[in-house]
């Protein structure tokens, strides 16, 4: 997806003019998913047309990914390719991923190359749990971060949010819930450009006394010790998502998966109840073509393809997850995120925020302002 850009500081605006001049590199695990190369080539394809500087790092087997590829000159042409023998099954368990896969699978080299500098971000439509288990233990987490966490792109009333975690981590403290802000701010700052995004902790409603104890103590720490980096608006539930309250939501794993699950489910409901509505006579087929315009745009708004990619936060590297169904325009959209990612240097701003954080560097004057409401 393309990033959003809103009022830049200068500083914002150098980053961005100095990624869209360099080269992208970007590694992807061509055997991943559901349908594999059959989608991540022409995905590939789309996205390189829309970004010409990036090059590509294919792994894959020769077998299968070469003939394909001949169909794909574009992507050819801008492309390393590597040999892998190995393939990560999507119904592969993460430990039996790592011993069968590591080193020397599609998915473990893709991640690698990141880890050895010969690619900034590494994209892979594979299996969730053995992406998470391979980039944590090729890549490790960043100083201070005890678990990773995968953030979403969430359509909103409002344009778009950031929710996470949404499958990483099952359940979270206070303090994994805090560096999960930090995380999501920092994302935010790279995709929308906005200086101090807000954050709120997802929570069953939006008193002080109300969600669980690790939810209410993470909420009392970010207005004590505000971040600098983001803006704390206190707890958000669950209809505040869709209408993009805040710009980022942060929750624990087991919570933010359900969430997205179920938007996901009822996205499709809605599709389904218009193409059952709009068929059901001459009247309403009538209707249908006099209100085409609007319900292609809703449609598109719908369209989960538009926001594929889970972006994999808290790692000495950028691994981006496509959904493992996706065709080609939703494999495409996750290499235009993990391109967005890296042009608006994610990594140095989540490294800066986290080391301003830790060193206790927090926002006083909001402190200060805090203190004085109670």
């Amino acid at each position: 997806m393309a990033a959003i850009w809103g009022k830049k500081s200068s500083k914002s605006k150098a980053v961005k003019d100095r990624y869209m001049a360099k080269t992208i590199r970007i590694s992807l695990d061509v055997m991943g998913g559901d349908h594999g190369a059959e989608v991540v080539l022409p995905g590939a394809e789309i996205a390189l047309v829309r970004h010409p500087n990036i090059r590509y790092s294919l792994f894959g087997d020769e077998a299968v990914v070469k003939p394909l590829l001949e169909n794909y000159p574009r992507v050819r042409d801008a492309s390393t390719f590597h040999h892998c023998e190995v393939s990560v099954a999507m119904d592969a368990k993460p430990s039996q991923a790592l011993r069968q896969g590591r080193w020397k699978s599609s998915m473990w080299q893709s991640i690698e190359a990141v880890k050895k500098g010969d690619a900034d971000v590494a994209v892979s439509a594979g299996n969730t749990g053995a992406l998470m288990a391979m980039s944590k233990f090729c890549l490790r987490t960043m100083a201070n971060i005890e678990r990773p966490a995968i953030a979403a792109i969430w359509p909103t009333a409002k344009g778009e949010s950031i929710v996470l975690d949404v499958g990483a981590t099952i359940g979270a403290d206070a303090q994994q819930l805090i560096d999960f802000a930090i995380l999501g701010g920092a994302m935010a700052r790279a995709l929308f450009s906005v200086d101090k995004p807000s954050v709120g902790l997802l929570n069953i409603g939006v008193e002080e006394v109300k969600g669980l104890e690790e939810v209410r103590t993470a909420g009392r720490l970010l207005k004590e010790r505000p971040v600098k980096s983001i803006k704390y608006a206190g707890y958000v539930e669950g209809d505040d998502i869709g209408l993009g309250t805040v710009d980022v939501v942060v929750t624990e794993g087991f919570a933010g998966n359900i969430a997205l699950k179920t938007a996901e489910g009822t996205a499709k409901q809605i599709a389904g109840y218009l193409r059952s509505a709009m068929s059901r006579s001459l009247l309403s087929r009538l209707g249908y073509i006099l209100a085409k315009g609007a319900f292609d745009l809703l449609r598109e708004k719908l369209d989960p393809r538009k926001v594929n990619g889970g972006v994999f936060l808290g790692l000495n590297g950028i691994v981006i997850k496509s959904h493992g169904g996706t065709d080609d325009e939703g494999y495409a959209a996750a290499i235009d995120l993990a391109y967005d990612m890296v042009r608006n240097g994610l990594t140095d701003k989540i490294a800066d925020d986290l080391v301003h954080y830790h060193r206790g560097n927090f926002n006083d004057d909001a402190a200060e302002t805090s203190e004085g409401e109670k």
